[in-house]
């Protein structure tokens, strides 16, 4: 940035000078000068009657991308198994190149994931870019986003894309700095500027209040994580064809993969083996539920509709269940095709993790509760009421909506 004064108008009034607090402004032959203690503050702005001062962006520094070219997907693995948000991604790259008119590839690190990076190819994957190493056997995100960078720096796609998992939300960050590139996370939504050619990069923000669109302008890969469950995964190919002239096998020199950090084991918590973002359906309860027992009676309408329950973290905070089951901006993101919210009032927080959801309904008391703003259904009544109400409905063979 760079702050300039007009001398033209300036009169040299010394207001500037007495609201700074760094001593960055001179008044010299009746003049503002500003000097390199300025932090760009702009309280002087504020203050000038005449308007006299302005901070402005430095120029754009135009750079030739042209060595960079088509999509490539981050295909990240719980131990030998390539994770669903993969597929989901190669099936949205297989759109965007298509706009573009460019080759769509895929990057595979773990041990043992061969078989499973195999299943991408039926997503209308072009190339696989494969590194199986009994060194990646844990995921240690120093050592992944050493050999990250250094594919995508050999093979320069144009557009790079991950999943916004526990890993991705770690990995994909120190691959960005390393390439030097700017990354959009938590994205909800990816299209192409069809006059400029450049990635449009949608996420909410302001708790999910808000939905901001970002372009990366100067640097490339243009980079995104992206939010599992929200993209659709679509088979286009049987998947009954050979491969292996798609597949680039990239040796490694285990030396040069050692990380600093040191597994020591993991622990799953007791009885909560499920992950609450593989449901189509969840049930949710808040703070209205009053107790841990009632979470039954949620549990009860979730099971007959092949779902799992999730909570509010009111519900969470209070002990009433465990973490796992906690949807919003400090739990889980969900994306499910129903999602029913149960004396849940709609903070901003909450929202952020489950409004995508196709349909919507609410059960609660008080008719201005946020909740009802993001609900497709809703319901003012005492959840106790509605949901045996509910409960029986699908016990008698009546669909919901």
């Amino acid at each position: 940035m760079e702050i300039k004064v007009n001398e033209e108008t300036c009169n040299g009034c010394s207001l500037c000078k007495k609201v700074c607090l760094y001593d960055a402004i001179e008044i010299v032959d009746g003049k503002a000068i500003v000097n390199e203690n300025c932090v760009f503050c702009g309280a002087c702005i504020e203050v000038c009657k005449l308007n006299s001062i302005e901070i402005t962006g430095l120029a754009e520094e135009k750079k030739d991308f042209s060595d960079y070219s088509g999509v490539c997907v981050y295909l990240e693995a719980n131990g030998d198994r390539v994770t669903d948000v993969g597929f989901e991604l190669v099936s949205e790259g297989r759109k965007l190149a298509g706009q573009l008119g460019v080759k769509l590839s895929a990057v595979a690190i773990g041990s043992g994931i061969e078989k499973s990076a195999l299943g991408a190819f039926q997503y209308g994957l072009d190339k696989l870019y494969l590194i199986d190493n009994p060194v990646f056997s844990d995921n240690l995100d120093d050592i992944f986003a050493k050999a990250l960078a250094q594919v995508i720096t050999r093979y320069k796609p144009e557009i790079f894309l991950a999943g916004a998992t526990w890993f991705g939300r770690t990995l994909i960050p120190k691959v960005a700095a390393i390439l030097k590139t700017g990354l959009t996370a938590d994205c909800t939504g990816l299209e192409i500027d069809k006059e400029k050619k450049i990635l449009l990069q949608t996420r909410p923000t302001f708790g999910g209040n808000i939905l901001a669109t970002i372009i990366t302008r100067n640097a490339r890969p243009q980079m995104a994580t992206v939010r599992p469950h929200v993209m659709e995964k679509k088979k286009i190919e049987e998947g009954k064809g050979n491969y292996k002239d798609r597949i680039e096998y990239i040796d490694i020199d285990e030396s040069n993969f050692k990380s600093k950090y040191k597994l020591i084991g993991t622990e799953k918590e007791l009885n909560e083996n499920i992950n609450i973002t593989d449901y189509d359906v969840v049930v949710s309860g808040g703070r209205g539920l009053g107790g841990s027992e009632k979470f039954s009676m949620l549990k009860e309408l979730a099971d007959l509709m092949g779902g799992v329950v999730g909570a509010s973290r009111a519900a969470v905070d209070s002990g009433w269940i465990s973490y796992p089951h906690q949807v919003g901006q400090t739990g889980k993101t969900v994306n499910p095709k129903l999602y029913i919210a149960c004396g849940i009032s709609g903070a901003i927080q909450h929202l952020a993790g489950m409004q995508t959801s196709d349909i919507i309904i609410a059960i609660n008391k008080d008719p201005g509760a946020p909740i009802f703003k993001v609900a497709n259904y809703g319901i003012v009544g005492d959840i106790f009421e509605v949901v045996p109400m509910l409960i029986k409905r699908l016990r008698d063979g009546k669909e919901l909506v």
